[in-house]
């Protein structure tokens, strides 16, 4: 019976897009809790199934959340002897392995669920992602929003901004650029984004530059802004082309950015594509 807990969660956590640790006994000598195998399941919020609780048990669960917290994807090994100091008179030893599943390399709020938003959602749903998918209008997203797939319908959609974790990613292509433009003050204004993209063209991107300058934004900070966005060398305009060539860039950055985080409140840096990459926008 408690071998389906762990699987079940696992598959349960996969499908809502919530990262977790599996901690599984891989070792044990003398006399221990639970046997070698034993698993269990650790989310940011709650324990499924056990590796004999105790003093253990609370070692581990501590050690798998500051994994998640850290968004750590590598495996990680560790050896405890299960004597005074764990508070356990077993005497015996067991060694754990930590295992992170689901980790998404990116958090990501779309803006827009138009005809490039819903060939682009699905992309970015395969990918390692965590999608909100935004919009004010009910009528335009499918009937079938991708697992995965966080969808967020708001009147104050510009409300959504401050709703994403630090270090997110950004993708605005509404219907309306004055909402555009005042997305595009309220991500810029918070600073912390890892990647922020606006739909449009070089024509574009220079009324904006300049409604954003008369706002007193500095021009480092507009240039952060990703407009034209998307891969250059990926042409073309049907829907699908332009939403291939943004999660190609959704991807080289999170790839560029690998093994980053912010520490202690500290801002994410910014590793965007290439100097050379980035001069092509102006």
């Amino acid at each position: 019976m408690s071998n389906t807990v762990w699987i079940n969660a696992l598959a349960e956590l996969q499908q809502q897009g919530e990262p977790c640790v599996l901690v599984t006994i891989i070792e044990e000598r003398g006399s221990t809790p639970r046997n070698a195998g034993s698993k269990m399941v650790v989310s940011r919020e709650r324990l499924y199934d056990t590796i004999g609780g105790g003093h253990l048990e609370y070692k581990a669960q501590k050690i798998a959340r500051e994994m998640l917290e850290n968004r750590v994807r590598e495996t990680r090994l560790e050896r405890f002897s299960l004597g005074a100091s764990l508070g356990q008179c077993c005497g015996g030893a067991t060694v754990l392995l930590f295992e992170p599943m689901g980790q998404p390399q990116a958090h990501i709020a779309v803006f827009g669920a138009g005809h490039v938003g819903r060939a682009l959602v699905p992309l970015l749903a395969s990918l390692p992602c965590k999608v909100r998918w935004i919009d004010s209008r009910e009528s335009e997203f499918p009937a079938q929003i991708p697992a995965g797939v966080e969808k967020v319908l708001n009147d104050e959609v510009v409300d959504e901004v401050e709703n994403m974790p630090a270090g997110s990613y950004f993708i605005v292509m509404t219907h309306n650029h004055q909402l555009d433009l005042e997305l595009t003050a309220a991500i810029l204004s918070r600073g912390d984004f890892t990647y922020y993209g606006l739909i449009g063209s070089k024509s574009k991107r220079a009324k904006f530059e300049h409604r954003l300058r008369d706002r007193g934004f500095q021009a480092e900070t507009v240039q952060r802004m990703r407009c034209p966005m998307g891969v250059a060398e990926v042409k073309g305009k049907l829907p699908v082309e332009i939403a291939v060539s943004i999660a190609g860039e959704v991807i080289a950055t999170y790839n560029a950015n690998f093994g980053e985080k912010s520490a202690d409140g500290e801002k994410p840096v910014p590793m965007l594509v290439p100097a050379a990459r980035r001069s092509q926008t102006g």
